[in-house]
């Protein structure tokens, strides 16, 4: 319980994370050189604990150890305790994240070290119980153990610290072999994949299950290149899987963080930005794929939620919703069949328990998560069960709502913003687009200090320089918006930041991207990620941008710099190509020939918005595209050799180029369909 005693340090820091404990015993410090120095002065090790506030076993090491007296005793006794919020400072959580997984074997949050005062770690952990439980050694056992070897044996402690310090040194130096990346490695990213997939309920892997999006986009473009029908077959069925499972909330819409179980049923029911809007590309480009308005259903849900619920009014988006609610995991989203009939009446209500497997007996802990695992719903069924939806979820609008964490995070809404775009164009949905341009406007005006990004805004502060997943997010988002409005303010808006992110973030010796700027904090390492996790990592995200933007203006610097950041990791994602399907997108683009279109004719004209809109209907991942009107100047200055495509006969003119050569000029949407619907090939 909470004690009712004067706050810590935390009661000035912005983090929602950081401000639940505020109030707690432990005399917490946010990471920052007091805390480092009062450690040196008072010869303490630094007990860091990372975690998020949404994060459920976050909450519980709270209850149990933080706001426990006699824990907090032992913790201010022998420690300077330091706690960070991992989606403000990932930078520190990726770095000590690398050493939990590296001391343990696995990881996750909460997220323990303990370390010396110049921050090298010799102790790594997860949840840590007050007391000692099912194998794991408790706080009550651990802190005094640790405070009797440090103060008995301190040089084993740094010891131990230079030696984990030398292996995070040694295992982020680049690897040796930077050719290009073979064609062979897609087939073996794919044969990885259909051996981890689950064919009854999709997903790869057992419990718990993730959503991997990135997997998806991967074996999407898989399917387009190849024509191999199993890769698609595996996207429908995960995502139609994921949809009628307990994770995605059918009463309200959007998708949790995780499934617990192999179907999809139980979630960990916090629901995170980025799982929303990296699913809602999944779904939408599977629609341009296959046709079914299922998908785009579920896009145009994915999309409601994110606007009714993490939409700030100043226009950003923010960060995640709690899995708890009034202490319990799950609470706002179960039903019992009595409350059901109660809301409904019982003809509706059982008609409803029926479809969404609300029984007496429960599917969790007692209640029901509703699901569809075991009905096969129409779209026009679906649509008759709106007005019930509605009224259900009125219903649990009157519960005490989980928190909600409104922070507004740079690259999640770098994320959410390319999938808006892309929603907005491919479902014609214009209101998406200006959502999208809004949030952008949002991040120029509130989220830029000086020259440089932030990666966090909440309550009118912009705070702690943007990293590099926060510019090549940004990138990606502007060029969805470009695309989406062929305006090529986006498109030089998107060169501009990703000029800046190679300035702050490349490595100039082995090439890739550092993980945070050159002007930022030093930590004990730098590291280039590139591993793709639950997003997509920052050289993936930077060498697609990389590889699009050198296809869309013909920049030779820029296809220079695709072309080093593919070498750069060729030999980690060749090794293992199914832990870098994000990556494997851009080295897919760079490797299979696309075509390069540039449609010469003014807004209005009726041709060619049927042109744009015959592009925007399908799914053709190796397309780029330019408008050039008679107005505008600046396409002629950003993308030089469309500078003498101009109409033909003053009709609207579509030029087509592929594989080092241009076609003959189209005059229709027909002829331009006809033009782009031939097979993919090599370059």
């Amino acid at each position: 319980m909470k004690t009712t005693q004067l706050p810590n340090r935390l009661i000035d820091e912005k983090s929602p994370y950081l401000l639940q404990h505020a109030y707690n015993p432990v005399k917490w410090y946010p990471w920052g050189e007091e805390a480092f120095n009062k450690a040196e002065q008072e010869n303490k090790p630094v007990f860091l604990s990372i975690g998020y506030s949404t994060c459920h076993w976050c909450h519980v090491m709270e209850r149990e150890s933080f706001e426990d007296e006699e824990v907090a005793r032992l913790l201010n006794q022998h420690f300077v305790a330091v706690k960070v919020d991992r989606e403000e400072r990932p930078d520190i959580d990726t770095v000590y994240m690398n050493v939990c997984q590296g001391m343990t074997g696995h990881g996750g949050w909460p997220l323990t070290i303990i370390m010396t005062p110049d921050k090298k770690p010799f102790f790594a952990a997860t949840y840590i119980p007050k007391y000692d439980r099912r194998g794991l050694s408790g706080m009550m056992t651990l802190l005094p153990r640790i405070a009797q070897i440090w103060q008995d044996d301190r040089p084993s402690c740094y010891g131990i610290g230079d030696r984990i310090s030398d292996w995070l040194i040694e295992a982020s130096l680049p690897a040796g072999n930077r050719a290009e990346i073979k064609a062979g490695v897609f087939d073996e990213a794919f044969q990885y994949l259909t051996r981890v997939y689950d064919s009854e309920y999709g997903g790869f892997g057992s419990a718990p299950k993730f959503p991997t999006p990135h997997n998806l986009y991967f074996l999407l473009r898989y399917w387009y290149y190849t024509g191999e029908e199993l890769a698609l077959e595996m996207v429908e069925q995960t995502l139609k899987s994921m949809y009628k499972g307990g994770i995605y909330d059918h009463i309200g819409f959007g998708f949790a963080r995780y499934s617990t179980d192999r179907a999809w049923l139980v979630p960990h029911f916090e629901k995170m930005l980025y799982d929303n809007a990296l699913l809602a590309v999944a779904f939408v480009e599977t629609y341009q794929a296959t046709g079914n308005e299922f998908y785009a259903d579920v896009a145009r849900e994915i999309f409601t939620y994110v606007m009714r619920e993490m939409t700030s009014p100043e226009g950003g988006f923010y960060s995640a919703q709690d899995a708890d609610s009034e202490g319990e995991e799950g609470k706002f989203y179960v039903w019992t069949a009595a409350e059901i009939m109660e809301v409904l009446g019982e003809f509706k209500g059982m008609e409803f328990c029926s479809f969404y497997g609300i029984a007496p007996e429960g599917n969790f802990e007692g209640k029901s998560i509703p699901n569809l695992l075991g009905t096969e719903l129409s779209d026009d069924e679906r649509r008759q069960l709106e007005p019930v939806r509605l009224r259900l979820f009125n219903h649990r609008s009157k519960r005490i709502a989980p928190f909600k964490d409104d922070k507004i995070l740079l690259s999640w809404n770098g994320f959410m913003i390319a999938a808006l775009a892309l929603g907005g164009r491919v479902l014609d949905e214009p209101s998406y687009i200006e959502k999208a341009r809004t949030a952008l406007t949002f991040i120029e005006t509130r989220m830029r200090v000086g020259d440089r990004y932030m990666l966090r805004y909440r309550q009118g502060e912009a705070a702690n320089p943007a990293l590099a997943e926060d510019y090549a997010a940004l990138v990606w988002g502007l060029l969805e918006v470009y695309r989406s409005t062929l305006n090529p303010a986006y498109l030089q808006k998107a060169l501009e930041v990703n000029s800046e992110m190679i300035n702050l973030f490349w490595d100039e010796v082995q090439s890739g991207l550092y993980y945070y700027g050159k002007d930022s904090e030093e930590l004990l390492i730098n590291p280039k990620e590139v591993y793709d996790g639950s997003i997509p990592s920052p050289n993936s995200l930077a060498a697609r941008n990389l590889v699009w933007l050198g296809r869309l203006t013909g920049d030779q610097a820029t296809t220079r710099l695709a072309e080093l950041i593919l070498k750069a990791f060729s030999e980690p994602v060749s090794q293992h190509p199914w832990a870098h399907t994000h990556f494997l997108l851009a080295a897919m683009t760079d490797h299979f020939a696309g075509k390069d279109i540039v449609i010469a004719g003014d807004r209005h004209e009726e041709q060619t918005r049927d042109m744009i809109s015959v592009l925007n209907q399908v799914f053709r991942p190796d397309i780029t595209l330019v408008l050039k009107t008679s107005q505008d100047e600046l396409v002629g200055e950003l993308v030089p050799f469309g500078k003498e495509m101009k109409k033909v006969d003053d009709r609207v003119t579509a030029y087509i180029c592929e594989g080092f050569s241009c076609r003959e000029p189209v005059f229709s949407a027909e002829q331009l369909c006809e033009a782009v619907e031939s097979s993919p090939g090599e370059s």
